[in-house]
């Protein structure tokens, strides 16, 4: 049988016989190449598996960019807004000088007086610490360069005997209206606190006085200025203003204080940066909010005192407060970051409505008699009725207006009523209540201090 050998074979036997040393080096070769070639494929299986990871987070962080949640904030993180800054806030220490007209609202401040002369003019001085939130942020995007802190007032009237000096603690939030450039914005602010130090009416020493019934009264403040920041630290402020001073009906009299006129004013940005005064290049993307309906309930109450009008048109004080207790239930549309709206079912007892005078005769034969104040039943003081909302939200704050009317009640019970109202914020669902209950835009009724609770709350927590 004849054995077959191919030709190549042969060569290749030859070259090995000839050529040995050749031969064990090209082996050499094609096995070092191959391990190379090994090695690179490995390491492109790696770099291909890390781009899968890196296209994977990209695709969540895009996802939640579009549907406002982070996976990396954990199940609930669709309400986390976070833009990384070095400092979360700016803090700031203020001055103001507040020149004011008072307003000739009843005789007391018209001239009649123990000097005769009336009360035309106020100054009050004002020291304030605020934070900021920081310029090309998300939150400043939001809600317009918002800043809240507190405040501390010195006023005088020129009259310190018959109204006093009083000094004034208080909260304030403020926001642009509207920016110009970078460093000059028209923007409001809003003040709320207690006053102390007042000289009230009193009947035997100050009885001239029908404008205070109270050692301590609410201040309320509102205005709007032009904001110059004119260097890293320094923004100059002016505006105008006006103020209202009363103590809520708690005590008699309390036909208050009302002022207006200019504010001026100097403020030191601690940490402020120059880049922050520019405009910037990078603008923070806004997760589209979630409108959603939530359930506001809010328990309340406070005291009054009751002035009852006679026969001859004087109004009579009541020698004594009465309780004010009750509720308000709003289901609230969420329309936006900055604004709901909706309506409440409201319920109160009034211990003073509908309180009348007695003539009683004190003996027999003498006409000159005297007068005892007289409680209703229960159900002369007892009223529910429906109101339409609307809410102003900011951070830790919230501003509510109301305008509703009695379904059910009696007497002083009847008719429209407002209500002007303040919420701050404890926790994410809980918050404290302040407010005030006036019956046909003039007639002050009470106040409203109590506690309030937010159910089915899908409003996003934006991070500074």
């Amino acid at each position: 049988m004849r054995l077959k050998v191919s030709r190549w074979k042969v060569i290749a036997f030859c070259s090995v016989l000839l050529f040995p040393e050749t031969f064990l080096y090209a082996q050499d070769v094609r096995q070092d190449t191959l391990e190379d070639v090994r090695q690179e494929v490995k390491q492109l299986q790696r770099d291909v598996l890390e781009l899968r990871r890196e296209v994977r987070k990209l695709q969540e962080e895009v996802r939640g960019f579009r549907q406002g949640y982070f996976p990396e904030y954990g199940e609930y993180g669709f309400d986390t807004v976070s833009t990384y800054t070095p400092h979360r806030f700016i803090h700031r220490l203020g001055i103001e000088a507040r020149p004011q007209y008072v307003f000739p609202t009843n005789p007391f401040l018209r001239g009649e007086n123990e000097r005769w002369k009336p009360i035309q003019t106020s100054f009050a001085a004002h020291l304030k610490y605020s934070f900021k939130f920081r310029p090309n942020t998300c939150a400043d995007r939001i809600y317009g360069g918002a800043y809240q802190g507190f405040g501390l007032a010195v006023t005088t009237f020129g009259d310190k005997k018959q109204l006093g000096d009083p000094v004034t603690f208080y909260l304030f939030q403020g926001a642009r209206i509207a920016r110009f450039n970078p460093r000059l914005s028209l923007n409001y602010e809003w003040n709320f606190g207690l006053s102390t130090g007042w000289q009230p009416y009193d009947n035997d020493y100050n009885s001239y006085n029908g404008a205070v019934g109270s050692r301590m009264n609410a201040y309320l403040n509102a205005g709007i200025y032009l904001n110059w920041a004119f260097s890293r630290y320094f923004d100059l402020i002016i505006g105008g203003d006006v103020t209202h001073f009363s103590n809520g009906n708690t005590k008699f009299p309390n036909a208050g204080v009302n002022t207006t006129g200019a504010k001026i004013g100097l403020v030191y940005n601690f940490n402020r940066e120059e880049s922050d005064l520019t405009k910037s290049l990078v603008t923070p993307l806004i997760p589209r909010f979630p409108r959603h309906i939530s359930y506001d309930l809010v328990m309340f109450g406070s005291w009054r005192r009751k002035g009852v009008y006679v026969d001859s048109g004087k109004q009579i004080a009541s020698p004594g407060s009465y309780l004010v207790a009750g509720f308000n239930f709003a289901p609230m549309y969420n329309l936006g970051y900055k604004f709901r709206f909706g309506v409440s079912l409201d319920g109160v007892y009034d211990g003073s409505a509908n309180v009348y005078i007695e003539d009683v005769i004190s003996e027999y034969g003498d006409s000159s008699g005297s007068r005892r104040f007289c409680r209703p039943g229960i159900q002369h003081q007892l009223a529910l009725g429906v109101s339409g909302r609307a809410e102003y939200v900011m951070p830790y704050f919230t501003i509510g207006v109301g305008l509703g009317s009695n379904v059910l009640g009696r007497g002083d019970l009847r008719g429209l009523y407002q209500v002007f109202a303040l919420k701050m914020n404890i926790t994410r669902s809980s918050f404290l209540h302040i407010g005030y209950n006036l019956q046909n835009f003039q007639t002050p009724n009470y106040l409203m201090l109590g506690l309030g609770f937010r159910f089915h709350n899908k409003y996003p927590k934006v991070r500074h």
